[in-house]
């Protein structure tokens, strides 16, 4: 069996970011995520259809709470008391959880294994240690600074594995 994974390009992930949040969003290269970012990051792991982690991806909390503030029509004020408080709110997370199930889309391709969200970590819950070293891993891996217009920024890293 070929391999038939691909890492999205950076114009994918920004497009579906501006579709879902209907607004702009600045896209740049940027920084892996660090082990420093792991207390307070969000993660999404994504499994194939036979329960094999496919793919980690790790938002940095200024990303999760300002993507989930602008998805949910919040104003700014709500991701910065987030940040500031170096958790996400569960009104946040809950649209999170529906950002990083529609980033799913970024894996899916045509003749390859149908891939689906597992589980989404946030702040204070631990990520179990194969993902972590795959998400902090060289490879086949795509690290973004993602600009969400009149919220704020943070590090995107999606890893496959």
């Amino acid at each position: 069996m070929s391999d038939t994974s691909v890492i999205p390009v950076a114009l994918t992930v920004r497009n579906l970011f501006e579709d879902l949040l209907g607004r702009d969003v600045n896209v740049a290269p940027g920084d892996p995520m660090t082990a420093d970012d792991l207390p307070t990051g969000v993660f999404a792991l994504y499994t194939d259809t036979s329960q094999q982690l496919y793919a980690v991806l790790g938002m940095t909390l200024p990303l999760a709470a300002n993507a989930g503030a602008a998805l949910g029509l919040l104003p700014a004020g709500a991701a910065e008391d987030s940040i500031d408080e170096k958790t996400l709110f569960p009104n946040l997370a809950e649209n999170v959880f529906e950002l990083c199930n529609v980033l799913t889309s970024l894996l899916n391709r045509e003749g390859a294994p149908h891939i689906k969200l597992y589980q989404v970590i946030t702040p204070g819950q631990s990520l179990p240690n194969d993902a972590r070293a795959h998400l902090l891993a060289l490879g086949k891996r795509l690290d973004l600074t993602i600009e969400v217009a009149r919220y704020g920024k943070g590090k995107f890293s999606l890893s496959l594995v």
